[in-house]
């Protein structure tokens, strides 16, 4: 039983790391391989290597009637995004955040400087730490802040990238002669980077992150959306926890509450994982998984208000009137 619960926790987690790992490379080379950027210098998109204008050369502009210009906006750039967010929303209906929880570059940071956070304090964010009266030495933090610093960096010159032609920017980088505004721009950006990752990378994706609020709200739209249930009838397995499933979840929220208080839950099951851990000797397993939901007042986003039908009211007063009486 121990040696298939470890498996299947390897299994899960490992799946995502391949996922986030795939996706945080797609991100940073992106623009290295033409594979998606803006170029500003030649103020067009390129996709797969090939200049995309949307055919709005300004030449052909100028000679084209309005109809023919508004033609060319309406199928070239609204019908792709009038096809793009409907599955978009789709997939957050029926899964969650789940492009957060398995994909997002950003979130895969968070996850990493939690990791190393609990390694030096016990704690995965600085405001839990400094609570408990842990500080961790001052080597480490320095250590952290050079990490947080690093990746902070390289995000700053990645979306720089994805404006600038790329190997001209990273040959002026490495010779020193980058011009004055990407310098202020990497400069000012690694800045704000780092300190998200210090100190409110966790709080970003909960309360900064657009497109993820798009996704909760989405999700929580769908009563039954893919969600982490607790099996509360054997809530008495938990007595002995120290609230493993709580202590793993990234975004630090109540892991066996209901949807309504997980609002920002973005699918990376590190939760289910420690549950399974905790219970791996236990014949009926984890407390926690992740399955579809049961429609109801704590599932959807504005509950609905179950009206009984008049005749039941009626029932119900004169029942409670003869109690009284």
């Amino acid at each position: 039983m121990h040696a298939q619960t470890q498996k299947d926790n390897d299994t899960l987690q490992q799946k995502r790391l391949l996922t986030r790992a795939a996706f945080f490379l797609l991100f940073l080379l992106a623009p290295v391989l033409n594979i998606f950027r803006y170029d500003l210098t030649e103020t067009h998109f390129v996709l797969f290597g090939f200049p995309l204008s949307f055919n709005l050369e300004l030449a052909w502009v100028t000679q084209s009637s309005p109809a023919e210009v508004a033609g060319q906006i309406l199928f070239w750039f609204v019908l792709p995004i009038t096809l793009l967010v409907p599955l978009v929303l789709w997939i957050a209906w029926k899964w969650g955040r789940i492009y957060c929880g398995w994909l997002c570059p950003h979130f895969s940071v968070v996850e990493t400087i939690n990791h190393l956070m609990t390694r030096i304090t016990g704690r995965p964010t600085l405001y839990e730490a400094l609570r408990r009266g842990r500080r961790g030495k001052a080597l480490h933090w320095a250590g952290l802040a050079l990490v947080c610093a690093l990746i902070g960096f390289s995000w700053a010159l990645a979306m720089l990238s994805y404006l600038l032609p790329p190997i001209p920017l990273y040959t002026d980088l490495v010779t020193g002669e980058l011009a004055k505004y990407p310098a202020i721009f990497l400069a000012v950006a690694t800045s704000l980077f780092t300190l998200d990752f210090l100190f409110a990378r966790h709080l970003f994706c909960k309360y900064g992150c657009a497109f993820g609020v798009v996704q909760s709200i989405a999700w929580m739209t769908n009563g039954k959306g893919k969600v982490v249930t607790f099996d509360a009838k054997r809530a008495a397995a938990c007595r002995d926890c120290t609230k493993a499933c709580d202590e793993a979840c990234p975004m630090r929220l109540p892991t066996r509450s209901h949807k309504r208080a997980k609002f920002t839950c973005t699918q990376c099951l590190q939760c289910v994982s420690a549950c399974r851990e905790v219970q791996k000797n236990n014949p009926e397993g984890s407390l926690l998984s992740w399955e579809p939901g049961e429609p109801g007042k704590q599932t959807i986003l504005i509950p609905v208000r179950q009206v009984n039908p008049p005749r039941q009211q009626s029932a119900k007063s004169e029942e409670l009137k003869w109690k009284s009486g």
